[in-house]
Order: C-alpha cells, then sequence, then structure tokens
C-alpha cells in the first residue's frame, strides 16, 4: 500500500550531521586529530550515553562534547561545549535534501520529521535550510531520545495514522530502523555514508540519498 505520510529522522538523513559536527568542533576547539567516519562514531558512542536519560537536547550536545576530551586529545571546557551546542542550525542540508522534500510534497505525502532534538534548535534548522514540512515530533515534545518509540506513538496520535499509512525515513540503525523495525513500521534506510547495514536490520527500502527514494517510493 502507499503511505500516506512519510516521516523522517532530520540530523543524519536531511542534514549532514557528520560535516556539521566536525566543523562546528574545529571551530570551538581548534585542531584535533579525528575526522570523518571516526570523529561520527566517536561522537555517537558518547551521545548514546548522555540520551540515557532525557535532558534537553542543548544538555546532551554539550556534554558529549565534553566527553569527547579524550578521544579527540584535546581539553573540551564549557564555553566550547555551549558553542558547539548552540551551532546545529547552522548544519547544513545535503545538496538533494530541499528539492526532494518539495517533489514529495507535490506528490501528496505528509512530510513530518521525528528528531531527537530540542524545538527551537529543529525550527533553526528547518528556517536556515528552506525544509518544506508538514510537521515534527521532537524529544523535547515526548521526554524521551529514539530509539524509544515515543516519537512514532505521538506522531500516529496526533495525526490519527496507522503503522500501515507511513513509512519512515532514516539514516541510523540504532535509533530508527531498528525500533521501528520492531514496531511493525515500514522503512528507509538512506545510506548516507557508505556504511555496511548491520546484521539484523531489515529495513524495507534501502537507498543513498533522497533523491534515491524519489525513485523507489511509488
Amino acid at each position: 500500500m502507499k503511505p500516506k505520510y512519510l516521516t523522517f529522522d532530520c540530523y543524519g538523513t536531511l542534514i549532514d550531521w557528520r560535516r556539521g559536527i566536525e566543523e562546528s568542533l574545529r571551530r570551538s576547539l581548534g585542531s584535533f586529530s579525528l575526522s570523518g567516519k571516526e570523529l561520527l562514531d566517536a561522537y555517537v558512542e558518547e551521545e548514546k550515553k548522555e540520551e540515557a536519560t532525557y535532558k534537553s537536547y542543548r544538555k546532551v550536545l554539550a556534554g558529549t562534547a565534553l566527553r569527547l576530551s579524550g578521544p579527540l586529545g584535546v581539553r573540551v571546557d564549557q564555553g566550547a561545549a555551549e558553542r558547539f551546542a548552540a551551532s546545529v542550525p547552522d548544519w547544513p542540508a545535503f545538496p538533494d535534501t530541499r528539492e526532494a522534500l518539495v517533489e514529495l510534497g507535490r506528490r501528496g505525502y505528509g512530510r513530518f520529521i521525528l528528531s531527537n532534538v530540542d524545538d527551537d534548535l529543529l525550527r533553526g534548522t528547518i528556517a536556515n535550510n528552506g525544509l518544506e514540512i508538514d510537521g515534527f515530533v521532537t524529544a523535547q515534545q515526548v521526554g524521551s531520545y529514539k530509539p524509544n518509540r515515543g516519537h512514532w506513538d505521538e506522531f500516529m496520535r496526533r495525526t490519527g495514522a496507522s503503522k500501515e499509512e507511513f513509512l519512515h525515513v532514516a539514516q541510523s540503525v540504532f535509533h530508527d530502523v531498528i525500533p521501528t523495525q520492531e514496531m511493525g513500521i515500514a522503512s528507509a534506510w538512506v545510506n548516507r555514508y557508505s556504511e555496511p547495514l548491520p546484521v539484523g536490520a531489515a529495513p524495507s527500502y534501502i537507498v543513498d540519498s533522497m533523491e534515491g527514494l524519489l525513485g523507489v517510493i511509488e
């Protein structure tokens, strides 16, 4: 059945968070040895620890930056950590994101972002990157972080959509593909960074871009 709605993870899927994280950390901290995939992997591992119990995403971001002192081999002070946390709205969208969202709207899909973030940071991201969407659910609104199911439950509550009426589109297997799989929700894995599919993950679609999603969605 053709979905009525598409739900999207934001950072990593629509927004190039690997580039955004690295550029922001370098502005705040100067030089350090990790880059690219190694830096993102280190960041993700530290962020998971910060998200174990709910607190604002600004605090998660700042706490993650402080935790990176060891992996990066540089001192991260509170000021640098807070500057990093405030940088999220400046992280750039992938080149195909804006046009793909417009095209999906033209095709009649409802487009909702489900993101592990605070409302103000996501609003800044949407405004700065000109993202055309129909609504969003944040960690701030549900008081939990994916892979907990709160975002999807809240989306279904607001829209009245059944699990069969939407497709979840995301880059993160841990935060998005696995939990939707467990909930019986179809997913499209957007493999932005050319990674191997982890054992046990079974997304409904595998694409490498939003442009690729346009080619398989119907």
